[in-house]
């Protein structure tokens, strides 16, 4: 599913300056609105081309006054989905996962977003080495996600973990920890790809690429 902009465009400045410019797609809906403030605002499809040796990508989702929130998909050109971002105050916050190509996870990551309204930010913890024991962890507002949570890294091949590193509040807790993974499925030749991965292969099995209109408010 390749998102391609395309060619009608509509250029009104009365209209600009009060409602801001937009893109129709085919079905008719707005998408990369800009308001009449500047903002980025509703639902937002980015195309990147590639740039020395780096892969392009394309990515859709939601702004909120000019800053990312919710649910995030990246794509590859070939329209494979290659990653699943979520997003609080326009900075990452929860588990985000990257696949390959073949839809095999790769990688899952912990993020936690501040709040842009706190200097700082308080959070209780469970202590990883002492279960049922809590700590408090105070954070200075950097404006910036910080890594919160089990990283964890999958051999592609097999679908086991390879290893794992856990964070707390940006703080590094665990190196690397070796882990272990029910192998059933995988002795069985039974690996299933994610479920992230197996909805957008069913809602998309048999589309076209979709085409994409340009255009700014009358």
């Amino acid at each position: 599913m390749r998102l391609i902009f395309g060619c009608l465009l509509f250029i009104s400045m009365q209209g600009f300056s009060q409602a801001g410019s937009f893109v129709i797609g085919v079905k008719g809906d707005t998408l990369n609105k800009v308001d009449s403030k500047g903002l980025k605002q509703g639902k937002w499809i980015n195309h990147v081309d590639e740039l020395r040796g780096e892969p392009g990508y394309e990515e859709e989702g939601l702004f909120k006054n000019d800053k990312r929130e919710g649910p995030w998909r990246i794509y590859d050109l070939q329209g494979d989905l290659r990653g699943l971002e979520f997003y609080r105050w326009g900075n990452k916050d929860g588990t985000c996962q990257y696949f390959n190509s073949a839809g095999a996870l790769v990688r899952e990551e912990g993020w936690r977003a501040m709040n842009p309204e706190k200097l700082y930010d308080t959070l209780v913890i469970e202590d990883i080495d002492h279960l049922n024991e809590y700590r408090t962890v105070i954070v200075k507002n950097e404006g910036v996600a910080i890594r919160h949570g089990v990283w964890k890294f999958y051999d592609p091949s097999s679908g086991m973990i390879d290893r794992t590193q856990t964070y707390t509040m940006g703080k590094l807790e665990s190196p690397t920890a070796p882990a272990t993974q029910d192998s059933s499925k995988i002795a069985q030749g039974k690996l299933v790809k994610p479920k992230e991965v197996q909805d957008f292969e069913k809602k998309n099995a048999g589309k076209k690429k979709i085409k994409l209109r340009d255009g700014e408010t009358d």
